[in-house]
C-alpha cells in the first residue's frame, strides 16, 4: 500500500515541493516496505515556511479569540469524522496497531483542538486596582511565529498538542514532523484549511536535524516547542536561549512505578502492560523501572507473564492485533542492544527478549526480574519493549531509590492505603503522577517534566502561559510627582 502525499511540505495553504531536497524514504514498520518517497526542505522551502508563517500571524492574532477557537473545533470536527482514515495513515507511519491508533492518536488530537478553541475565547487580561485611583490592566498577547518539532511515537497527536495552545493564542506554527514518521501532519495541514484557518497558520516541513537548527536559530521564531530525545532537547535548548526564545521541552524519562504489597495486583498488572508495552513501549513516560515490593513479587510476576502471553502480535492492520513492531530498524537495533546488555549484567530474563521471525521490526514484549539500580536497562532509557522489575522492601528505601535518577518525567504508586499514595506521589521528583493507574493524558491535564525531563508543560490552562505574553499597562489618574 502506498502513501504518497502530494509533496513533501504544507506552506501557505498547499502542498510545496523541491527536489533537491535529500531523500526522505517512509517505511512501513510492519513489513520493511517504502510506503511513500519525500523530500528534506531546502533553504528555499524553509524561507518560503517562514516568511508564510510571518506575514500570517498579525491578521490570526487580530481575530477575536471566539474566532480562531471556532476554527479549531471545526478541525476537531473534522478529524473526528475521518478518524478510521487518519488512523489508517497512522498505523503505516508508526507501525502501531490500528486497535491503538483508532483510539489514541487523531482522536487525542481532536480532543486538544476542542479544548483549546473552547478556551481560546476567554483568553483576556486582568484589571488590577491601584489606591488612590490609579490602576493597571494586563493585555495578552501572542508570541509571534512557534516552531513546533515533533517525535516519531505519537506524530499527529504532538503537531495537535503543540498546535492547539499555539494557535488559540494567536501564534502561528511551523512544524516539522520526525523524518521516520512524516505523513500524518500534512493531513493535519490539510484539515487546517479546510477548517478556516488563512494561509501560513500552520505549515509544515520535512527535514532532518538541520532543518530543525535552521528553524530553531532563525531570529523571526519567537517559541520553540520540542518532543524528542534529552539528547535533541539540550541542543535545541541551547540554540534557542541564544535568541532568548521562548521554550517547551517534552524530552524523555526511567519513570519508576511502585507496587506495594497490598495494591490490587490485577490492576498493578495491567498498569505496568500499560506503562512498558502499549505502542510497544515507546512512549516518553513509561513506568521502566517497576519496583515491585518483595511480598507480591512472585504473584506480580506470574501474573504479568500469564497476561503478556495473550498479547497478539501480527500485522498492525488486523484490528485484533494490539502488539506491533518497534518504529524502525534502527530503533530496533537499539532496543535488542539493551536486551543483551541486560542479559549480560545478571538479569533475570523471564518473559519474551526475541525478535520475531517475520518482515518488518518486531521484537516480543520482555521482562527482566532481578534488575538492581546499577544496571544499563535500568539507567538509560531504552524506548521500547522492555521492562525491568526490581525488588524493594521498604517504602522510605524505594522512594530513594526511585528518584535516583536525572530523568523526572513520570512516576506511579499501586496501593490501597490512600495516605501511602498521596504520600509517595507528594515525594516524587516528576511532573506527572499516578495513583493506581498509568500513563493517562488527558487534554485538561498539564503533561511534562522536571530535571532533564523537560521544561514547561504542554495541555491544560497552563500551556496557554507558554504560548502568550502578559503585557503590563499602567494607567495614572493623578498628577505626576517628581522630585524636582
Amino acid at each position: 500500500m502506498k502513501f504518497q502525499p502530494n509533496a513533501s511540505h504544507f506552506i501557505d495553504g498547499e502542498y510545496a515541493e523541491d527536489a533537491a531536497g535529500a531523500p526522505i524514504e517512509v517505511l512501513y514498520p510492519a513489513t520493511g516496505e517504502v510506503i511513500a518517497r519525500l523530500h528534506s526542505a531546502t533553504p528555499a522551502v524553509i524561507e518560503k515556511a517562514l516568511s508564510s508563517a510571518r506575514a500570517a500571524q498579525r491578521d490570526w492574532a487580530a481575530r477575536t479569540g471566539t474566532e480562531r477557537g471556532r476554527v479549531l473545533r471545526r478541525a476537531a470536527d473534522i478529524i473526528r469524522a475521518r478518524n478510521f482514515e487518519l488512523s489508517v495513515i497512522e498505523t503505516h507511519d508508526t507501525g502501531k496497531p490500528i486497535q491503538e491508533t483508532t483510539v489514541a492518536d487523531a482522536s487525542s488530537g481532536a480532543d486538544a483542538l476542542e479544548y483549546f478553541g473552547g478556551l481560546a475565547g476567554s483568553l483576556t487580561g486582568e484589571h488590577i486596582q491601584l489606591a488612590g485611583g490609579d490602576f493597571v490592566y494586563t493585555i495578552r498577547e501572542a508570541l509571534g511565529v512557534c516552531v513546533g518539532i515533533g517525535a516519531w511515537n505519537y506524530p499527529t497527536q504532538i503537531a495537535c498538542w503543540k498546535a492547539a495552545p499555539a494557535l488559540a493564542c494567536g501564534n502561528v506554527m511551523i512544524f516539522k514532523p520526525s523524518e521516520t514518521t512524516p505523513l500524518s501532519a500534512l493531513k493535519m495541514a490539510e484539515i487546517f484549511v479546510e477548517a478556516g484557518a488563512p494561509k501560513g497558520v500552520f505549515n509544515v516541513v520535512q527535514g532532518y536535524g538541520g532543518v530543525g537548527a535552521t528553524l530553531v536559530t532563525d531570529p523571526r521564531v519567537a517559541k520553540v516547542s520540542l518532543t524528542g530525545s534529552v539528547n535533541t532537547g539540550r541542543k535545541v535548548y541551547a540554540a534557542a536561549a541564544d535568541g532568548m526564545k521562548h521554550v517547551t521541552m517534552e524530552l524523555g524519562g526511567k519513570s519508576p512505578l511502585i507496587v506495594f504489597d497490598d495494591a490490587d495486583l490485577e490492576n498493578a498488572v495491567s498498569g505496568a502492560i500499560l506503562g512498558n508495552f502499549y505502542s510497544s513501549g515507546q512512549i516518553c513516560s513509561n513506568g521502566t523501572r517497576v519496583f515491585v515490593q518483595k511480598g507480591i513479587k512472585d504473584a506480580f510476576l506470574q501474573r504479568l507473564s500469564e497476561r503478556l502471553a495473550l498479547a497478539r502480535i501480527g500485522d498492525p492492520m488486523d484490528a485484533l492485533v494490539n502488539f506491533g513492531p518497534v518504529a524502525s530498524a534502527q530503533q530496533l537495533e537499539i532496543v535488542t542492544n539493551y536486551i543483551a546488555r541486560g542479559k549480560a549484567e545478571g538479569a533475570r530474563l523471564v518473559h519474551g527478549g526475541d525478535q520475531l521471525d517475520r518482515p518488518g521490526y518486531y521484537l516480543q514484549p520482555t521482562v527482566f526480574a532481578d534488575v538492581t539500580d546499577g544496571m544499563t536497562i535500568a539507567r538509560e532509557e531504552i524506548f521500547g519493549p522492555v521492562m525491568s522489575v526490581l525488588d524493594f522492601e521498604s517504602e522510605d528505601e524505594v522512594m530513594t531509590r526511585a528518584n535516583a535518577t536525572g530523568f523526572g518525567l513520570a512516576a506511579g504508586v499501586f496501593t490501597r492505603d490512600l495516605s501511602r499514595a498521596h504520600r509517595v506521589a507528594a515525594g516524587f521528583e516528576a511532573g506527572t503522577c499516578y495513583i493506581n493507574t498509568y500513563n493517562l493524558s488527558p487534554v485538561e491535564a498539564p503533561f511534562g517534566g522536571t530535571k532533564m525531563s523537560g521544561v514547561g508543560r504542554e495541555n491544560s490552562k497552563l500551556a496557554i502561559s507558554h504560548y502568550s505574553e502578559q503585557k503590563t499597562v499602567y494607567v495614572a489618574m493623578n498628577d505626576v510627582q517628581a522630585p524636582y
